[in-house]
C-alpha cells in the first residue's frame, strides 16, 4: 500500500514537472514566433528575384484621381517590363527595361523608343523592385493586423517620401501598395489583383 502511495506521488509530480514546462515551451514560441514573423517577412520581400504581376493603380493629385491596370514582369537585378490594360486610350502602352537600354512600344500606333544607356529603373515607384530596393536602402516600421503585416519605410526621394507595403500573413504575398507625400497623404495607391513570386521566367 505504501508503494502504491509513493508510486502515485511519484506520478503526481512528473506530470506536473510535464504540465508546467509544455506551458514555459509554449509561451517561449509564440514570443519567437511573433519578432521572428516580422524577420521573415522584411526577408522574403527583399529575397523576391522576379515576379509577375496585374495591378489596379490609382494616382491621386489635388485635381483628380487616374486609374490604371497594369501587367508587370520582374527579374533580377534589372530586367522589367510593363504593360498598360486600361484605359482603353493607352492600352498596350509597353515599357520594357533590359538592364542598359528602355524601349516604350506604342503597340495600337506601331511607334518605338529607345533610350540607350538608362540607369533610372529604380524610381519607377510603381513597381515592387523600387520598393525592394528602397527598402535595403530604409530603416522600415511595421503596422500589425490580424490579417496583414504592413511595412513602412521613409525614403530619400521628394515626390515619394513614405512607402507602405502591405503583406498578407495568409500567402506571404503583397496586398497592396501605397505611396505618400511628407504629410503621408496617399499619392498612389497600387491593388495586387495577381501576383506569382520567384517563379517567372529569366526572359522577359
Amino acid at each position: 500500500m505504501k508503494n502504491k502511495k509513493i508510486i502515485f506521488i511519484c506520478i503526481f509530480i512528473i506530470s506536473f514537472i510535464i504540465i508546467i514546462s509544455f506551458f514555459n515551451y509554449k509561451k517561449q514560441n509564440l514570443g519567437n514566433n511573433i519578432s521572428k514573423s516580422i524577420t521573415d517577412y522584411k526577408q522574403n520581400i527583399l529575397n523576391i528575384s522576379s515576379y509577375e504581376a496585374t495591378i489596379s493603380v490609382e494616382i491621386i493629385s489635388n485635381r483628380n484621381t487616374n486609374k490604371y491596370i497594369l501587367k508587370q514582369w520582374y527579374n533580377s537585378p534589372n530586367t522589367f517590363k510593363q504593360e498598360v490594360q486600361a484605359p482603353e486610350n493607352i492600352k498596350g502602352l509597353i515599357t520594357l527595361y533590359d538592364g542598359s537600354n528602355l524601349e516604350i512600344q506604342n503597340t495600337n500606333l506601331n511607334l518605338t523608343k529607345i533610350y540607350n544607356d538608362y540607369n533610372c529603373l529604380s524610381n519607377n515607384i510603381l513597381s515592387l523592385n523600387s520598393f525592394i530596393q528602397d527598402l535595403k536602402e530604409s530603416e522600415a516600421e511595421y503596422i500589425e493586423t490580424e490579417n496583414e503585416t504592413t511595412i513602412e519605410i521613409e525614403t530619400k526621394k521628394k515626390y515619394a517620401c513614405y512607402k507602405r507595403l502591405s503583406i498578407s500573413k495568409t500567402t506571404g504575398k503583397p496586398t497592396k501598395m501605397e505611396i505618400l507625400d511628407e504629410n503621408k497623404n496617399t499619392l498612389v495607391y497600387i491593388l495586387y489583383n495577381e501576383i506569382t513570386i520567384n517563379s517567372t521566367n529569366k526572359k522577359i
